[in-house]
């Protein structure tokens, strides 16, 4: 496991016993004939890094408006002991929404969005974001239009880390970046943002660029959470083996959530809750990914 994933995990430990950042409850949205949630319950505690994983369409969008108090809904939830419903515009006080960091209106300056965000964000932090870009290439006078990827995402860090929110609502927010910005804009938000006094909630479909930060993953479905667990219990849980051709017989009698053939007459199989020592005579034992996690339990949501 990634050496940032445990020392966030070890940090947030203490967290456990804490009032929930976010305590949803039978939530229900329904649009036209589609449930975009469908009895959807889950929590969030303090000081820990959660991705919301799922297919397009899975419900992850409308989860989170539904906590930023963007749409109704049925069910029960509180958000940093408020209801979005009745009580947003105090919450939005200690929360921080962003989407997709690739996206600024191209004729906005660099000046013009440091003082629309000072606008509308009490705990916008202008010192902080001036320190930041000072170690970047851009000047106040730059407009999007004229920046690169990777000098956006700058700017976009900045606004973001100068805003001293309790909660951090991140959906899909790399969207249109290539893999070297991505995980930039990841190593600079968990080295120079989150302490164990915030918490990021990240909806995404690329499984892969957010695992090595996460601290929780939520897997929804068909707007319905069907895995909610620390990494450090997913790592523990499932188990993959790379079976011998003359163990397969032994290997299905155990029952696994998912199978794959390779060449040569290997097989690939995950295991949920089989203890590592019933699994060892059968091949090859490794922790799966959470991609490989992720399509096996999203099997059929495209068909």
């Amino acid at each position: 496991m990634n050496t940032f994933t445990e020392t966030r995990h070890n940090g947030a430990a203490v967290q456990e016993g804490s009032a929930a950042v976010i305590d949803a409850r039978g939530l229900r949205k329904a649009y036209k004939n589609k449930l975009a949630l469908d009895d959807t319950s889950f929590r969030i505690h303090s000081g820990r890094i959660v991705g919301l994983i799922g297919p397009n369409g899975a419900g992850k969008t409308t989860a989170l408006k539904a906590v930023l108090g963007l749409i109704p809904f049925e069910g029960e939830l509180s958000v940093l002991g408020r209801d979005p419903r009745t009580e947003r515009d105090e919450l939005m006080n200690d929360v921080c929404f962003i989407a997709d960091v690739a996206v600024l209106p191209r004729w906005m300056r660099v000046s013009e969005a440091i003082e629309f965000v000072a606008g509308v964000h009490p705990r916008f932090d202008r010192a902080r974001c001036e320190r930041f870009l000072a170690g970047t290439q851009l000047k106040p006078q730059m407009r999007v239009r004229e920046l690169s990827k990777g000098m956006i995402v700058q700017l976009h860090l900045a606004l973001v880390m100068a805003i001293d929110a309790k909660l951090l609502v991140l959906d899909e927010p790399t969207l249109g970046l290539d893999i070297l910005y991505r995980k930039q804009f990841y190593q600079r938000l968990l080295e120079d943002y989150f302490d164990e006094q915030k918490t990021i909630v990240i909806t995404t479909h690329q499984v892969e660029e957010v695992e090595h930060i996460l601290t929780d993953v939520m897997f929804i479905r068909d707007g319905r959470i069907v895995l909610d667990a620390p990494m450090e219990d997913v790592g523990q849980r499932y188990v993959e083996v790379l079976v011998n051709a003359d163990s397969l017989g032994r290997a299905k009698a155990l029952q696994p959530i998912d199978e794959r053939a390779l060449p040569f007459g290997k097989t690939i199989m995950l295991f949920d809750g089989v203890p590592v020592s019933q699994l060892q005579d059968l091949g090859e034992t490794r922790t799966p990914g959470l991609a490989d996690l992720f399509v096996a339990t999203m099997k059929g949501t495209y068909a």
